[in-house]
Protein backbone atom coordinates (compact mmCIF):
# COMPACT_ATOMS: atom_id res chain seq x y z
CA UNK A 1 0.00 0.00 0.00
CA UNK A 2 1.05 3.32 -1.38
CA UNK A 3 1.47 6.46 0.98
CA UNK A 4 -1.35 7.86 -0.90
CA UNK A 5 -3.25 4.75 -0.16
CA UNK A 6 -2.90 5.11 3.66
CA UNK A 7 -3.88 8.81 3.67
CA UNK A 8 -6.62 7.99 1.31
CA UNK A 9 -8.00 4.92 3.81
CA UNK A 10 -7.78 7.31 6.69
CA UNK A 11 -10.04 10.40 5.26
CA UNK A 12 -12.36 7.83 4.55
CA UNK A 13 -12.14 6.14 7.66
CA UNK A 14 -15.67 7.19 9.74
CA UNK A 15 -13.51 7.29 13.01
CA UNK A 16 -10.96 9.83 11.78
CA UNK A 17 -13.68 11.89 10.44
CA UNK A 18 -15.59 12.01 13.12
CA UNK A 19 -12.83 13.74 14.94
CA UNK A 20 -10.37 11.21 16.40
CA UNK A 21 -7.62 11.56 13.96
CA UNK A 22 -7.78 15.77 14.04
CA UNK A 23 -7.52 15.18 17.70
CA UNK A 24 -4.41 12.81 17.56
CA UNK A 25 -2.95 15.35 14.77
CA UNK A 26 -3.60 18.71 16.65
CA UNK A 27 -1.88 16.58 19.68
CA UNK A 28 1.30 15.96 17.90
CA UNK A 29 1.44 19.29 16.41
CA UNK A 30 1.54 20.35 20.20
CA UNK A 31 3.68 18.09 21.72
CA UNK A 32 6.09 19.23 18.89
CA UNK A 33 5.92 23.04 19.87
CA UNK A 34 5.97 21.93 23.47
CA UNK A 35 9.29 20.15 22.54
CA UNK A 36 10.54 22.90 20.49
CA UNK A 37 10.07 25.58 23.06
CA UNK A 38 11.94 23.16 25.56
CA UNK A 39 14.54 23.31 23.26
CA UNK A 40 14.93 26.76 23.21
CA UNK A 41 14.90 27.06 26.72
CA UNK A 42 17.62 24.83 27.18
CA UNK A 43 19.31 26.44 24.69
CA UNK A 44 18.83 29.73 26.18
CA UNK A 45 19.70 27.86 29.86
CA UNK A 46 22.95 26.55 29.04
CA UNK A 47 24.51 28.40 25.63
CA UNK A 48 22.74 31.87 26.02
CA UNK A 49 25.18 34.57 28.60
CA UNK A 50 23.03 37.35 29.63
CA UNK A 51 24.84 40.18 32.04
CA UNK A 52 22.41 42.92 33.24
CA UNK A 53 24.00 45.97 34.66
CA UNK A 54 21.62 48.51 36.07
CA UNK A 55 22.12 52.32 36.51
CA UNK A 56 22.88 52.61 40.03
CA UNK A 57 26.33 50.29 39.37
CA UNK A 58 28.96 52.03 39.76
CA UNK A 59 30.62 50.18 36.00
CA UNK A 60 27.18 51.40 34.46
CA UNK A 61 28.89 54.47 32.87
CA UNK A 62 31.83 52.81 32.30
CA UNK A 63 29.94 50.11 29.79
CA UNK A 64 28.02 52.72 28.00
CA UNK A 65 31.56 55.02 26.88
CA UNK A 66 33.47 51.40 26.11
CA UNK A 67 30.86 49.95 24.18
CA UNK A 68 30.98 53.05 21.90
CA UNK A 69 34.40 53.08 20.97
CA UNK A 70 33.87 48.99 20.24
CA UNK A 71 31.97 49.76 17.81
CA UNK A 72 28.46 50.38 18.75
CA UNK A 73 29.24 53.89 17.77
CA UNK A 74 28.37 52.78 14.47
CA UNK A 75 24.65 52.44 15.01
CA UNK A 76 22.38 55.36 13.93
CA UNK A 77 20.66 55.59 17.52
CA UNK A 78 22.60 57.45 19.78
CA UNK A 79 22.26 59.64 23.24
CA UNK A 80 24.76 62.64 23.62
CA UNK A 81 26.59 63.63 27.14
CA UNK A 82 27.65 66.77 27.21
CA UNK A 83 30.74 67.68 29.23
CA UNK A 84 32.43 70.82 30.35
CA UNK A 85 35.96 70.90 30.75
CA UNK A 86 38.33 73.83 31.63
CA UNK A 87 42.08 74.92 31.31
CA UNK A 88 44.84 75.94 32.78
CA UNK A 89 44.61 79.52 31.49
CA UNK A 90 40.69 79.39 33.07
CA UNK A 91 38.89 78.89 29.24
CA UNK A 92 35.88 76.25 29.71
CA UNK A 93 35.59 73.83 26.47
CA UNK A 94 32.88 71.89 25.57
CA UNK A 95 32.77 68.16 24.82
CA UNK A 96 29.87 65.91 23.77
CA UNK A 97 30.47 62.28 24.01
CA UNK A 98 27.87 59.79 22.41
CA UNK A 99 26.62 56.55 23.94
CA UNK A 100 24.32 54.04 22.14
CA UNK A 101 20.56 55.44 23.31
CA UNK A 102 17.43 53.00 24.39
CA UNK A 103 16.71 50.25 22.07
CA UNK A 104 19.01 47.26 20.35
CA UNK A 105 22.60 47.62 19.60
CA UNK A 106 25.02 44.94 18.23
CA UNK A 107 28.90 45.24 18.42
CA UNK A 108 31.51 42.43 18.13
CA UNK A 109 33.98 41.08 20.81
CA UNK A 110 37.29 38.75 20.64
CA UNK A 111 34.90 36.89 17.53
CA UNK A 112 31.86 37.33 19.39
CA UNK A 113 28.35 39.03 18.35
CA UNK A 114 27.60 40.80 21.45
CA UNK A 115 23.40 41.98 21.50
CA UNK A 116 23.39 45.20 23.72
CA UNK A 117 19.90 46.22 24.86
CA UNK A 118 19.99 49.44 26.56
CA UNK A 119 16.39 50.12 28.40
CA UNK A 120 14.32 52.57 30.88
CA UNK A 121 11.39 52.20 32.95
CA UNK A 122 9.48 55.39 32.33
CA UNK A 123 7.40 54.47 35.35
CA UNK A 124 10.31 53.41 38.34
CA UNK A 125 12.27 56.03 38.81
CA UNK A 126 16.20 55.98 40.96
CA UNK A 127 14.82 57.77 44.21
CA UNK A 128 18.09 59.13 44.66
CA UNK A 129 18.61 60.93 41.50
CA UNK A 130 15.28 61.27 40.87
CA UNK A 131 15.63 60.03 36.72
CA UNK A 132 14.29 56.89 35.36
CA UNK A 133 14.98 53.81 36.24
CA UNK A 134 17.83 52.15 33.27
CA UNK A 135 19.37 48.87 32.58
CA UNK A 136 22.07 47.23 29.84
CA UNK A 137 22.10 43.96 29.45
CA UNK A 138 24.32 42.09 27.32
CA UNK A 139 23.50 38.90 25.24
CA UNK A 140 26.19 36.57 24.14
CA UNK A 141 26.55 32.81 22.42
CA UNK A 142 28.44 30.61 24.63
CA UNK A 143 29.51 29.78 28.14
CA UNK A 144 32.28 31.43 28.91
CA UNK A 145 31.47 34.08 31.65
CA UNK A 146 35.14 35.21 31.80
CA UNK A 147 34.31 37.45 28.90
CA UNK A 148 31.96 39.15 30.36
CA UNK A 149 34.45 39.58 33.15
CA UNK A 150 36.91 40.94 30.61
CA UNK A 151 34.96 43.36 29.08
CA UNK A 152 34.23 44.67 32.32
CA UNK A 153 37.73 44.79 33.44
CA UNK A 154 38.76 47.29 29.93
CA UNK A 155 35.94 49.26 30.77
CA UNK A 156 37.13 50.50 34.36
CA UNK A 157 40.60 50.60 32.68
CA UNK A 158 39.34 52.79 29.89
CA UNK A 159 37.29 54.98 32.30
CA UNK A 160 40.71 55.23 34.32
CA UNK A 161 43.07 56.25 31.65
CA UNK A 162 40.30 59.10 30.68
CA UNK A 163 41.32 60.37 34.44
CA UNK A 164 44.47 59.51 34.58
CA UNK A 165 46.74 62.18 36.49
CA UNK A 166 43.58 63.97 38.01
CA UNK A 167 41.66 64.04 40.93
CA UNK A 168 38.38 63.07 41.49
CA UNK A 169 36.16 64.50 43.76
CA UNK A 170 33.17 62.65 45.46
CA UNK A 171 30.15 64.41 47.51
CA UNK A 172 27.32 62.43 49.11
CA UNK A 173 23.89 62.62 46.93
CA UNK A 174 21.26 60.39 49.34
CA UNK A 175 22.71 57.08 50.32
CA UNK A 176 25.80 56.80 47.86
CA UNK A 177 28.46 58.72 46.67
CA UNK A 178 28.34 60.39 43.37
CA UNK A 179 31.28 62.04 41.18
CA UNK A 180 31.30 65.65 41.84
CA UNK A 181 32.22 67.88 38.42
CA UNK A 182 34.76 66.91 36.04
CA UNK A 183 37.96 65.40 37.35
CA UNK A 184 40.81 68.35 38.16
CA UNK A 185 43.89 68.39 37.27
CA UNK A 186 46.49 67.58 40.57
CA UNK A 187 48.09 69.65 42.41
CA UNK A 188 51.49 68.64 43.13
CA UNK A 189 52.49 68.60 46.90
CA UNK A 190 55.18 70.87 46.74
CA UNK A 191 52.90 73.74 45.64
CA UNK A 192 51.43 73.81 49.17
CA UNK A 193 53.89 75.37 51.43
CA UNK A 194 53.56 74.48 54.96
CA UNK A 195 56.37 74.62 57.73
CA UNK A 196 59.34 72.82 57.91
CA UNK A 197 58.37 69.09 58.43
CA UNK A 198 54.62 69.28 58.46
CA UNK A 199 53.80 67.75 55.39
CA UNK A 200 56.86 65.43 55.12
CA UNK A 201 55.68 63.74 58.30
CA UNK A 202 51.62 63.23 57.13
CA UNK A 203 53.30 61.96 54.20
CA UNK A 204 55.27 59.44 55.77
CA UNK A 205 52.40 58.32 58.32
CA UNK A 206 50.49 57.74 55.33
CA UNK A 207 52.90 56.07 53.25
CA UNK A 208 53.69 53.81 56.36
CA UNK A 209 49.87 53.05 56.73
CA UNK A 210 48.86 52.38 53.27
CA UNK A 211 52.12 50.03 52.81
CA UNK A 212 51.66 48.10 56.30
CA UNK A 213 48.15 46.34 56.41
CA UNK A 214 49.44 43.56 57.92
CA UNK A 215 50.94 44.99 60.67
CA UNK A 216 47.51 46.05 62.11
CA UNK A 217 46.05 42.84 61.70
CA UNK A 218 48.87 40.50 63.07
CA UNK A 219 48.80 43.30 66.17
CA UNK A 220 45.01 43.07 66.16
CA UNK A 221 44.49 46.66 65.42
CA UNK A 222 41.98 48.23 63.51
CA UNK A 223 43.38 48.89 60.06
CA UNK A 224 42.30 52.93 59.44
CA UNK A 225 43.66 56.11 59.92
CA UNK A 226 42.47 59.37 61.13
CA UNK A 227 44.27 63.03 60.92
CA UNK A 228 42.99 66.38 62.48
CA UNK A 229 44.56 69.69 60.97
CA UNK A 230 43.08 72.44 62.95
CA UNK A 231 44.65 76.21 62.42
CA UNK A 232 43.15 79.75 61.42
CA UNK A 233 41.29 79.90 57.90
CA UNK A 234 43.45 80.49 55.22
CA UNK A 235 46.10 78.58 56.31
CA UNK A 236 46.46 75.20 53.63
CA UNK A 237 44.47 72.68 55.32
CA UNK A 238 42.31 71.78 52.69
CA UNK A 239 44.36 72.74 49.73
CA UNK A 240 47.29 70.53 51.28
CA UNK A 241 44.69 67.34 51.74
CA UNK A 242 43.93 68.13 47.94
CA UNK A 243 47.43 68.23 47.18
CA UNK A 244 47.97 65.06 49.09
CA UNK A 245 44.82 63.08 47.20
CA UNK A 246 46.75 63.48 44.41
CA UNK A 247 50.29 62.59 45.58
CA UNK A 248 48.89 59.10 46.67
CA UNK A 249 46.30 58.70 43.55
CA UNK A 250 43.27 58.72 45.93
CA UNK A 251 40.20 60.29 45.14
CA UNK A 252 38.63 62.94 47.76
CA UNK A 253 34.80 61.61 49.90
CA UNK A 254 33.71 65.52 50.85
CA UNK A 255 31.22 65.09 53.47
CA UNK A 256 28.87 68.06 55.19
CA UNK A 257 27.85 67.16 58.40
CA UNK A 258 25.65 69.84 58.49
CA UNK A 259 23.87 68.87 55.80
CA UNK A 260 19.93 68.81 56.54
CA UNK A 261 18.54 65.19 56.34
CA UNK A 262 21.84 63.37 57.30
CA UNK A 263 21.04 61.12 59.99
CA UNK A 264 23.06 58.62 62.05
CA UNK A 265 22.15 55.92 59.81
CA UNK A 266 22.98 57.48 57.06
CA UNK A 267 26.11 58.58 57.63
CA UNK A 268 27.60 54.94 58.81
CA UNK A 269 26.52 53.78 55.71
CA UNK A 270 28.05 56.41 53.38
CA UNK A 271 30.96 55.81 55.78
CA UNK A 272 31.50 52.16 54.83
CA UNK A 273 30.27 52.25 51.07
CA UNK A 274 33.21 54.96 50.21
CA UNK A 275 35.06 54.48 46.82
CA UNK A 276 38.66 52.30 47.07
CA UNK A 277 41.61 54.25 47.68
CA UNK A 278 39.81 57.28 49.28
CA UNK A 279 40.61 59.92 51.91
CA UNK A 280 37.30 60.93 53.43
CA UNK A 281 37.19 64.23 54.31
CA UNK A 282 34.91 66.04 57.59
CA UNK A 283 35.42 69.72 57.06
CA UNK A 284 35.02 72.47 59.82
CA UNK A 285 34.06 69.69 62.05
CA UNK A 286 33.46 72.17 64.55
CA UNK A 287 30.62 73.46 62.77
CA UNK A 288 28.27 70.89 63.75
CA UNK A 289 29.21 69.70 67.07
CA UNK A 290 30.62 72.01 70.32
CA UNK A 291 31.79 70.05 73.21
CA UNK A 292 29.34 68.21 75.83
CA UNK A 293 31.20 70.35 78.60
CA UNK A 294 29.85 73.44 76.45
CA UNK A 295 27.22 72.41 75.35
CA UNK A 296 24.60 73.80 78.06
CA UNK A 297 25.97 77.05 77.27
CA UNK A 298 26.93 77.40 73.53
CA UNK A 299 24.26 76.60 70.93
CA UNK A 300 25.25 74.78 67.51
CA UNK A 301 24.86 77.22 64.79
CA UNK A 302 22.72 73.81 62.76
CA UNK A 303 21.35 73.29 66.35
CA UNK A 304 18.23 71.95 65.55
CA UNK A 305 18.56 71.37 61.80
CA UNK A 306 21.21 68.69 61.76
CA UNK A 307 19.99 64.92 63.13
CA UNK A 308 23.85 63.68 62.76
CA UNK A 309 24.39 62.86 66.56
CA UNK A 310 27.91 63.16 68.18
CA UNK A 311 27.24 59.71 69.42
CA UNK A 312 26.71 58.20 65.94
CA UNK A 313 29.47 60.12 64.38
CA UNK A 314 31.56 58.65 67.02
CA UNK A 315 30.57 54.98 66.60
CA UNK A 316 31.16 55.58 62.99
CA UNK A 317 34.48 56.55 63.54
CA UNK A 318 35.09 53.30 65.77
CA UNK A 319 32.65 51.74 66.28
CA UNK A 320 31.31 48.27 65.92
CA UNK A 321 30.30 48.83 62.14
CA UNK A 322 33.19 51.44 61.22
CA UNK A 323 34.90 50.33 58.27
CA UNK A 324 38.22 48.95 58.17
CA UNK A 325 41.14 50.39 55.60
CA UNK A 326 40.23 53.70 55.81
CA UNK A 327 41.92 57.34 55.92
CA UNK A 328 40.29 60.03 57.44
CA UNK A 329 40.99 63.77 57.42
CA UNK A 330 38.87 66.74 59.78
CA UNK A 331 39.63 70.37 59.88
CA UNK A 332 38.90 72.66 61.89
CA UNK A 333 39.33 76.04 62.69
CA UNK A 334 38.64 75.90 66.90
CA UNK A 335 40.46 73.32 68.18
CA UNK A 336 38.63 73.96 71.83
CA UNK A 337 35.63 73.94 70.68
CA UNK A 338 35.96 69.85 70.07
CA UNK A 339 34.83 67.25 72.49
CA UNK A 340 37.76 65.41 73.30
CA UNK A 341 36.24 61.97 72.86
CA UNK A 342 36.06 63.17 69.25
CA UNK A 343 39.88 63.43 68.94
CA UNK A 344 41.14 60.63 71.23
CA UNK A 345 43.66 58.20 70.15
CA UNK A 346 42.26 55.68 67.72
CA UNK A 347 39.75 58.15 66.52
CA UNK A 348 42.14 61.18 65.35
CA UNK A 349 45.51 59.67 65.61
CA UNK A 350 47.15 62.52 63.94
CA UNK A 351 46.96 65.84 65.27
CA UNK A 352 48.69 68.90 63.25
CA UNK A 353 48.86 72.56 63.50
CA UNK A 354 48.62 74.07 60.27
CA UNK A 355 48.88 77.99 61.35
CA UNK A 356 49.90 81.24 60.11
CA UNK A 357 53.23 82.09 57.55
CA UNK A 358 56.84 81.26 59.55
CA UNK A 359 59.91 82.87 57.78
CA UNK A 360 60.50 79.40 56.37
CA UNK A 361 57.26 79.51 54.48
CA UNK A 362 57.52 82.88 53.49
CA UNK A 363 60.68 82.38 51.67
CA UNK A 364 59.64 79.06 50.16
CA UNK A 365 56.66 80.97 48.74
CA UNK A 366 58.64 83.91 47.54
CA UNK A 367 61.05 81.97 45.59
CA UNK A 368 58.53 79.84 44.31
CA UNK A 369 56.53 82.58 42.43
CA UNK A 370 59.39 84.62 41.34
CA UNK A 371 62.04 81.77 40.45
CA UNK A 372 64.07 84.32 39.46
CA UNK A 373 64.71 86.23 42.62
CA UNK A 374 68.15 86.28 44.64
CA UNK A 375 68.42 85.10 48.18
CA UNK A 376 69.10 88.83 48.71
CA UNK A 377 65.56 89.45 47.44
CA UNK A 378 64.09 86.96 49.30
CA UNK A 379 65.48 87.96 52.60
CA UNK A 380 64.55 91.29 51.80
CA UNK A 381 61.22 89.92 51.55
CA UNK A 382 60.81 88.15 54.62
CA UNK A 383 61.79 90.80 56.99
CA UNK A 384 59.80 93.35 55.46
CA UNK A 385 57.00 91.02 56.10
CA UNK A 386 57.87 90.52 60.13
CA UNK A 387 58.40 94.39 59.72
CA UNK A 388 54.28 94.26 59.66
CA UNK A 389 54.01 92.95 63.36
CA UNK A 390 50.68 91.10 62.00
CA UNK A 391 50.06 87.05 61.45
CA UNK A 392 49.82 86.25 58.03
CA UNK A 393 48.05 83.37 56.03
CA UNK A 394 49.09 81.53 52.85
CA UNK A 395 46.13 82.61 51.47
CA UNK A 396 46.79 86.67 52.06
CA UNK A 397 49.87 86.21 50.89
CA UNK A 398 49.38 84.51 47.80
CA UNK A 399 46.97 87.06 46.96
CA UNK A 400 49.30 90.05 47.63
CA UNK A 401 51.16 88.14 45.09
CA UNK A 402 48.57 87.66 42.67
CA UNK A 403 48.73 91.56 42.29
CA UNK A 404 52.33 91.34 41.48
CA UNK A 405 53.12 88.60 39.21
CA UNK A 406 56.04 89.69 37.80
CA UNK A 407 57.56 92.52 39.59
CA UNK A 408 59.08 91.14 42.93
CA UNK A 409 60.16 94.75 43.60
CA UNK A 410 57.07 95.82 43.38
CA UNK A 411 55.60 92.38 45.29
CA UNK A 412 58.02 93.92 48.57
CA UNK A 413 57.83 97.88 48.31
CA UNK A 414 53.71 97.37 48.72
CA UNK A 415 53.14 94.96 51.24
CA UNK A 416 51.55 97.65 53.77
CA UNK A 417 48.78 97.19 51.49
CA UNK A 418 48.48 93.49 52.68
CA UNK A 419 45.69 92.36 54.62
Amino acid sequence: MTIADYISSLTSNPYFGAGFGLFGVGAGAALLRKGWQGTLILFRRHYIMTLEVPCRDKSYQWMLQWITTRGAVQTQHLSVATEFSQSESGKVSTSYHFIPSVGVHLFKYKNNWIRVERTREQHTLDLHMGVPWETVTLTALGKNKKMFTDMLEEARLVALKQTEGRTILYTALGSEWRQFGAPRKRRPLESVVLDVGVAEGIVQDLVDFIGNPQWYSQRGVPYRRGYLLHGPPGCGKSSFITALAGKLECVVCVLNLSEKGLTDDRLNHLMNTAPVQSIILLEDIDAAFVSRDESKSVKSAYDGANRVTLSGLLNCLDGVTSTEARILFMTTNYLDRLDPALIRPGRVDVQEYIGYCSEFQLANMFRKFYPEASESLVERFVQSSKSLNKNLSPASVQGHFMFYKSDPEDAIVNLHKLR
